[in-house]
């Protein structure tokens, strides 16, 4: 029976990746794009359970091949085992890497606000006080990170470039393509890459036994789609994504948003946003869909 601690066959051996750094620097999105990477995340574990996890990756049966876990400061009591745990995990062998995000105060400040949270070290002080502590306490672990990312000036997509080019294999094609309805009375979404208006099309809105109703729902979703307009409409859409998304996945893009509006958000964005949705997985692409304005009025 092999030793937890004896080294292990190279063709067994996962990639570890250990996730860390500033909060709202940027962890949740470098987790989702190792995910996207084949990366078994994991989201706030203990370091001290992670020699343990690796064990489980690599025993009889188990075909994990890259493990990725994030720690924040909540974790802060553990750090100490982290340094040893990743000591450990190295002398067994094994490729682990520590990457730490970071950012400008001004710009955590200003992320912290937009989205009305509270710094998980910020008490009943202010948000800038919070991030200072934690910069104190993180300072041994981004001292011995092997990689840190300053996400200031970058935004979703730069990160995930970096992110892919630094954890990423050669044989990595892996684009997501990110599907969000939205209602142009409530905003546009910012990170779109295209954007298509579908205004255009009858508003379900102003059929009184589909208002309560939504592009998820059946009677909804048959209205819009049976529209002829909507037909011509997705007869010259899919043929154009068919064109343009292989080109960009070439092309190296990891992460491409398409964004359809509505008035509202709630009716023929959603359906047809679903319609391209299934169309674009039909070619073995990975689809995620966010329907932002759905449950607004």
């Amino acid at each position: 029976m092999e030793h937890p601690d004896e080294p292990m066959d190279a063709a067994a051996q996962p990639t570890i990746a250990i996730i860390t750094g500033l909060s709202g620097a940027g962890r949740t999105t470098a987790a989702k794009v190792l995910e996207d990477l084949g990366y078994f995340v994991i989201d706030n574990m203990p370091p001290q359970l992670l020699d343990s996890v690796v064990t489980l990756a690599t025993g009889p049966g188990a075909e994990v091949s890259r493990i990725a876990l994030v720690i924040d400061v909540r974790g802060r009591q553990f750090f100490g085992d982290l340094r040893q745990t990743v000591r450990s995990l190295e002398e067994r062998g094994l490729s682990v890497r520590v990457l730490y995000l970071e950012a400008s105060t001004q710009s955590l400040v200003q992320r912290y606000e937009a989205g009305r949270r509270v710094h998980p070290l910020a008490g009943e002080d202010r948000v800038i006080e919070g991030i200072a502590r934690e910069r104190e306490i993180l300072a041994e672990l981004r001292a011995d990170a092997d990689l840190v990312i300053d996400t200031t000036k970058l935004n979703v997509h730069q990160l995930r470039d970096k992110l892919t080019d630094a954890f990423g294999s050669p044989g990595d094609t892996v684009m997501v393509t990110n599907m969000v309805s939205f209602g142009f009375k409530h905003g546009t979404p910012r990170d779109a890459d295209m954007m298509f208006d579908v205004r255009f099309l009858p508003n379900p809105h102003w059929v009184p036994e589909l208002k309560p109703y939504t592009g998820l729902d059946e009677p909804v979703r048959d209205y819009v789609l049976g529209q002829p307009e909507a037909q011509e409409f997705l007869d010259h859409l899919l043929p154009l994504l068919d064109l343009m998304i292989p080109a960009f996945r070439r092309d190296g893009k990891r992460y491409l948003t398409i964004a359809i509006g509505c008035t509202g958000g709630k009716h023929r964005s959603v359906a047809l946003t679903e319609r391209v949705a299934a169309h674009i997985r039909q070619d073995g692409q990975t689809v995620h869909v966010n329907h932002r304005d759905r449950l607004r009025e």
